[in-house]
């Protein structure tokens, strides 16, 4: 036998149990844990958050629009409709609050469907996790920019004019609310996001139930003024309740029944769009 074969021959003789106990060593060590529920849904809470710090224009409508939305309808309906500013946006500021975050949950059910035409979502359903870990985490994500956009509002509002009667605390009650209703209404979008093909269909299916629950509602005015058949639509709106209870509480009230229909209409939300949501996750 050559030398050449020999040392072949050798080195077979040695790897063989090299790689016969590096078989075993790996046969024999435990798995990782699985992870929590609470666990996978931060991570990819915190996914969400990284994709935002890629892409900043997505902040436009926490930041901007906000902005916007606050200097127009003060100025543009102040003086028409309570005599000034400083009396208007007293009224105006926690409505229009409410009216901008519950329209910025739609971008949800975008962000879901442009994952869905990646193959992000083929990836998530393969993972050892709680199944719906990354719905909730797009849901804590976008919270954040809730939370964002309700600093802004309120320092524009504070620098026009606004106090509320309530202090820090009604103000932080409010905020609190609004973000629990704006969690469990964002289930509504996660539906359309996994049940509709395109982006732009998400879109405007979006507005179109958006734009009736936040307008027809006790936002810009008191319902007092309206028909007797509107009145009947805007006083029982989810919307209206949560409007409600936000000007309450940052005027310094506890409005006990506004609460209460606020969250039980997340609560609903949360049971009944929320399940709709994982049964179109888990088939498709």
């Amino acid at each position: 036998m050559s030398t050449a074969a020999t040392k072949e021959a050798e080195d077979l003789t040695f790897t063989a149990p090299k790689t016969e106990s590096l078989a075993a060593l790996l046969v024999a060590r435990e798995r990782p844990p699985r992870p929590s529920a609470l666990a996978a849904s931060v991570t990819f809470g915190w996914r969400a958050m990284l994709k935002i710090k890629h892409v900043p224009e997505q902040l436009f409508d926490v930041t901007a629009f906000p902005i916007m939305m606050v200097l127009m309808y003060t100025y543009l309906f102040g003086g028409a409709l309570a005599g000034s500013v400083d009396a208007y946006i007293q009224f105006l500021l926690p409505g229009i609050l409410v009216m901008s975050v519950v329209m910025i949950t739609m971008y949800t059910g975008v962000a879901i469907n442009t994952d869905i035409d990646k193959g992000v979502f083929d990836r998530f359903r393969t993972l050892p996790i709680w199944r719906p870990a990354p719905m909730v985490g797009y849901l804590l994500g976008d919270a954040v920019r809730y939370v964002m956009a309700s600093i802004v509002m309120l320092t524009v509002g504070m620098v026009i004019g606004y106090r509320p009667a309530g202090g820090p605390m009604g103000v932080l009650l409010g905020v609190v609310l609004l973000l629990v209703f704006s969690f469990a209404f964002s289930w509504i979008w996660t539906m359309f996001g996994l049940m509709l093909r395109t982006e732009k269909s998400v879109m405007g299916v979006s507005m179109m139930v958006i734009f009736p629950l936040t307008f027809l509602s006790n936002v810009f005015v008191e319902p007092k003024t309206m028909p007797g058949w509107l009145q009947a639509f805007v006083n029982n709106s989810p919307v209206t309740h949560l409007a409600t209870a936000v000007r309450e509480l940052m005027a310094g009230n506890w409005p006990t029944a506004d609460i209460a229909w606020t969250l039980g209409w997340a609560a609903l939300f949360v049971v009944g769009f929320g399940a709709i949501t994982m049964r179109l996750y888990n088939r498709r």
